[in-house]
């Protein structure tokens, strides 16, 4: 059994590889099974998955740092949290369905309104589409109430989740604001590259006639990471 890992500790094992049992994988360091920092077992039902997180694990040095094995985290919160609080989590991924960023866009300058338009407005498209989800856009910051057949859209596709699957894309949400990105970086329309940009639609040109500070940059890149390893995740998942 592997005990939990709250922060850097040594490492305490020569080698990790996956074993497949009766109800999925599970990654195993020098033969003992990992288990989640509640002590639950983490049962993965993808072997691509699995192969992953056993990768973040061959990839630690002399410290274990849970902060660099996003997947492992990612699972170990599907188990431990989404588990036990299915409910509360899907209520905070579908709030953001009244406030989702692609809804809110700007009057001036116009060629940031323009950008938001091409950019954004395709995926609104797409979820109506595909999901059914007519979603209201607005200018400016005021709420604008979305209609109750396009919020129960939404929740009838976020139902169908499983609990890793609505780990990854809670995740995407709250990183992305907008659970519309979420969704349509789980679904393929776009890619993990495409959903910063898109999330960072406005940050960006502002960057880009003002120039960005040091400290924008790193959250910026913090973010990135963030929402690559979501989309990591949620890949090998489906693979």
């Amino acid at each position: 059994m592997l005990d939990r890992i709250n922060g850097n500790s040594d490492r305490f094992y020569k080698k990790a590889n996956v074993v497949q049992l009766n109800d999925g994988y599970a990654i195993e360091l020098d033969g003992r099974a990992v288990r989640t920092p509640l002590g639950q077992p983490q049962i993965l039902g993808s072997k691509a998955l699995a192969e992953g997180i056993a990768d973040e694990w061959c990839a630690q040095g002399e410290k274990v740092d849970p902060a660099s094995m996003p997947l492992c985290g990612y699972a170990n919160t599907a188990i431990d949290r989404i588990g036990n609080n299915r409910q509360i989590v899907f209520d905070d991924v579908l709030r953001f369905a009244g406030t989702d960023l692609l809804c809110y866009r700007s009057e001036e300058p116009i060629d940031l309104a323009t950008r938001q338009n091409e950019q954004w407005q395709p995926l609104l498209d797409w979820a109506a589409e595909t999901i059914g989800a007519v979603l209201k856009v607005t200018v400016g910051v005021l709420p604008v109430q979305q209609p109750a057949k396009a919020i129960k859209a939404l929740a009838n596709k976020l139902q169908k989740l499983d609990d890793m699957e609505l780990a990854g894309i809670a995740s995407l949400t709250a990183s992305c604001g907008s659970v519309i990105l979420a969704l349509a970086l789980a679904e393929g329309r776009i890619d993990a590259r495409q959903t910063f940009d898109f999330s960072q639609l406005d940050e960006i040109y502002q960057n880009e006639r003002w120039g960005a500070d040091e400290e924008a940059k790193v959250r910026q890149q913090n973010l990135k990471k963030d929402i690559a390893s979501a989309a990591l995740f949620l890949f090998l998942l489906g693979s």
